[in-house]
């Protein structure tokens, strides 16, 4: 394996936005902090990039999808100690309905313009959760339990909560 996260300027970050302002400022060092910080800098980045692209643990914004290729990322990687911790913000990410719950009630109204481009970020934040199913399944089948046991649960999350249809 490479060197991680060697793509990570790849991504227009000065565009985005997550939920803590402008996704430059933070999503970038906090992947750094995962990747090289020992384990109590990696799971404190981890909660505070979780508060950036998963708001609460269950609202995801613009800059969430282009985020989940490198926690993925991240999880694969044999010296990432906090897996765990990055497997259950993939779920939490995997989970949200925030938006489609919303656009649903609301259908019809003057929000339909907001809610198309919130739900859109929503299916593609999940859609990027199942393109790692690979990752994640290899990790599940790890003979590390404190790794295997929360993929296992991520896969059934994935089980439970497919791809939004296509609108």
């Amino acid at each position: 394996m490479g060197k991680p996260l060697r793509s990570v300027s790849g991504v227009r970050w000065g565009e985005l936005r997550d939920a803590t302002g402008a996704a430059a400022d933070g999503i970038p060092p906090l992947l750094s902090r995962i990747a090289y910080g020992d384990g109590e800098t990696a799971r404190i980045a981890v909660e505070n990039l979780g508060d950036a692209v998963c708001a609460l643990g269950f609202v995801v914004g613009e800059a969430t999808a282009p985020t989940v290729p490198f926690l993925l990322e991240l999880v694969g990687a044999p010296h990432v100690a906090c897996k765990a911790e990055l497997l259950e913000l993939l779920g939490n990410i995997c989970r949200t309905d925030q938006w489609h719950s919303a656009a649903a009630a609301t259908r019809g109204r003057e929000n339909d313009a907001r809610h198309r481009r919130q739900t859109g970020w929503e299916a593609a934040s999940r859609a990027a959760v199942h393109a790692g199913r690979p990752v994640i399944a290899g990790v599940a089948s790890s003979v590390r339990p404190e790794e295997a046991a929360p993929a296992r649960k991520l896969l059934q999350v994935m089980d439970d909560t497919p791809p939004f249809p296509e609108p």
